[in-house]
């Protein structure tokens, strides 16, 4: 059963959702080599990912996540106290390079951007039920401040996030608790992210997750990327180093653009 989780908001704001995966929730036992996509796709991911219940290490009380993106650098400031099963989920998905050769599929002007959902299907698949509890909200979703995307529905957290344009402390009510900031520098960057699409990306989350980021480069090709996203200060000293790209297979087709 495919599932389309959104974040819920008054009548006037545009959904902020996610989903998971339509694909089967068990990786295969020997995946097979990634193919590398257009506008120059990573060939590989850590194949931890694919086993989400291994994700479990405890986060540090605060570290940095620096993001590296087609529009420049931004940096995440983390801080564990204010939403604990979210931040430790959030270090994990880090540390293991979940966001890496990411596309930012959704960007509205005056509201939020959001991204989460993995360039490779096999690891969309693998995360499709791992969703994690509910955190108190100690915290209110003002802007530069970062949350999970989330149903309305308890415990329906999974990897997809959002950082807020504006103040959205409407959200606060309905139990988005943001855990971390992005500082003022930081969101002249986020700002230009290509938000011409608007929404309709939104809508085809199912389609993006089974097909990943080939889908998009297809059908809207001018969405921004995060090309990395790093631990960073005295938390990223244990990250392992991302999987380095495999040579592309000369019968991997490339991703086919709108006419």
């Amino acid at each position: 059963m495919r599932k389309l989780v959104t974040l819920i908001f008054v009548a006037s704001f545009a959904l902020v959702s996610q989903t998971s995966a339509q694909t089967p929730a068990q990786a295969p036992a020997k995946p097979k080599p990634v193919a590398p996509a257009a506008r120059g796709a990573a060939a590989s991911y850590d194949r931890t990912l694919l086993r989400p219940g291994m994700l479990k290490e405890k986060a540090p009380e605060t570290f940095q996540v620096k993001f590296e993106t087609t529009r420049g650098d931004f940096t995440m400031d983390v801080t564990r106290a204010w939403a604990p099963i979210g931040v430790d989920r959030f270090y994990n998905l880090v540390k293991h390079h979940y966001y890496d050769n990411m596309v930012v599929f959704r960007a509205v002007t005056g509201f939020v951007v959001q991204f989460g959902i993995s360039s490779y299907p096999a690891v969309n698949a693998a995360w499709r039920d791992a969703e994690i509890q509910d955190d108190t909200v100690t915290q209110s979703n003002k802007r530069g401040f970062v949350t999970y995307a989330k149903t309305s529905q308890p415990n329906s957290r999974s990897t997809q996030i959002f950082i807020s344009f504006k103040d959205n402390s409407f959200l606060d009510s309905q139990g988005f608790a943001p855990f971390a900031t992005v500082d003022a520098a930081g969101m002249k960057v986020v700002e230009m992210f290509y938000d011409q699409y608007g929404d309709q990306p939104t809508g085809e989350q199912d389609q993006i997750s089974k097909l990943g980021k080939a889908y998009l480069d297809s059908k809207y090709p001018k969405l921004d990327m995060i090309k990395h996203a790093t631990l960073v200060g005295a938390a990223g000293a244990a990250a392992p180093a991302a999987p380095k790209p495999a040579a592309p297979k000369a019968s991997a087709p490339a991703a086919k653009k709108p006419q």
